[in-house]
């Protein structure tokens, strides 16, 4: 399907109503999964010409995704990815979870962006990063669009490497599922349960109920404050 090439248009829109002068573009991968980290990358492009038949990752063939990929990693000026763990996915939620793997990825450039694109209509970076946030921007905008390959690329080179490095792990088949839940994937956990590399909170927990007892519940910031400081705020 033909597709609008990325552009430069926020980025030069930053610059001129903030004075921004170095923008990154934000994208993640592995919100939706059911294993692994949540992987977020930051790319710093400058206005340089983006490399031929760059898009959002999801459009891209296994092939030249790979391939753009490396490519992109020599193209950028600057990139830099984080992650959120399961177990941090589990304690945390998934936005504060997200932005704690945008904070890691952003703090790991070499020199700290004046303003952030970021992909989507949520912004869960928040104060004190300057965001911007475009829904679709993985496909309209040249920084995300050059971070969500970047982090695609790189999550799913990590768990094919978690199943190919343990026999255990080789059922739930990550290599092709990347940690989402295929037919293979959800076979797996009904039969041999979750891996120490599976959110534990998430609602799929509640449909096994030979494993249901591994489940984790995430208490509220209302429920945490309570539990630390006693019934209703008062410690007895």
């Amino acid at each position: 399907m033909p597709y609008e090439p990325p552009t430069h248009t926020v980025e030069r829109s930053l610059r001129a109503t903030t004075g921004a002068r170095i923008v990154a573009g934000v994208d993640e991968v592995g919100r939706g999964a059911w294993a692994g980290p949540v992987t977020v990358c930051a790319a710093v492009t400058g206005l340089r010409r983006a490399p031929e038949g760059l898009t959002d990752s999801k459009l891209l063939t296994l092939k030249r995704r790979t391939a753009l990929a490396v490519e992109l990693e020599r193209w950028v000026t600057a990139y830099a990815l984080g992650d959120a763990t399961p177990q941090e996915i589990d304690e945390l939620g998934m936005t504060a979870a997200l932005r704690l793997a945008a904070v890691r990825a952003l703090e790991g450039l070499p020199v700290r962006p004046d303003a952030v694109i970021l992909d989507g209509k949520h912004d869960y970076l928040g104060s004190p990063w300057q965001v911007r946030t475009v829904i679709k921007g993985d496909q309209s905008c040249i920084a995300v669009a050059a971070a969500s390959v970047i982090a695609k690329v790189r999550r799913d080179a990590v768990m094919a490497e978690l199943a190919a490095g343990s026999e255990e792990y080789a059922a739930y088949a990550f290599g092709a599922n990347a940690g989402y839940p295929s037919p293979v994937h959800k076979a797996a956990l009904e039969e041999l349960g979750p891996t120490p590399h599976h959110r534990l909170s998430w609602s799929y927990m509640d449909a096994m109920p030979r494993w249901r007892h591994l489940k984790k519940v995430r208490l509220s910031a209302e429920a945490v404050a309570l539990e630390s400081g006693g019934q209703l705020g008062f410690d007895f």
